[in-house]
């Protein structure tokens, strides 16, 4: 029974949720299956998320790309992403909102102690279930990196990887890029 005094009628929770970690004071503050997260990246972390950028930088510019760690929606799920390093067509990349995983042509996720498990498990199932081409897993703990492509509803189904720092890994189309993992 709905009586006068029951503001609950008609707010959307995972729109609410959204919002509010939208708003939130922290650059890097996401939603992981409804928890959520603020993120302060380590020194280290944040070399390995330049690393990779410096190199693919070329490229991404003859694509007219931008790289950059814009928030990713995931709608009808409670998630709200803020992946380490994105590969973004510029054209998407202005008017301010929120893009979708399949808006950008490569996601790069880089893993910390606090969220490998996350990185490795829940975001590439998100990511892949939300059409992101491109998911390069750059796993610190495991000296390791795994590139997954071709993206479905049950999950990435080609996988290059794990390969161990130090090894150069093709990034395919449209990139053509090989990226040296040594200094990661």
């Amino acid at each position: 029974m709905t009586t006068a005094h029951d503001d609950s009628e008609g707010i959307d929770p995972e729109r609410a949720l959204k919002y509010a970690v939208r708003h939130h004071s922290g650059d890097r503050t996401e939603i992981v299956e409804g928890v959520i997260t603020d993120r302060t990246p380590s020194w280290d972390h944040e070399n390995a998320v330049e690393e990779i950028r410096d190199q693919i930088r070329p490229r991404v510019k003859e694509l007219d790309c931008v790289t950059g760690s814009g928030n990713l929606d995931l709608p009808g799920s409670p998630n709200w992403y803020i992946p380490d390093l994105a590969v973004v067509p510029r054209a998407m990349a202005k008017g301010g909102g929120a893009l979708l995983p399949d808006q950008v042509l490569l996601v790069v996720e880089i893993t910390s102690a606090s969220n490998a498990e996350t990185d490795r498990f829940v975001k590439r199932k998100r990511y892949a279930e939300y059409g992101a081409p491109l998911y390069l897993l750059v796993d610190r703990l495991e000296r390791s990196v795994t590139l997954f492509a071709e993206p479905g509803s049950l999950g990435y189904t080609k996988v290059d990887g794990p390969h161990p720092f130090g090894t150069v890994v093709r990034l395919p189309e449209p990139f053509g890029v090989d990226l040296e993992t040594g200094g990661l």
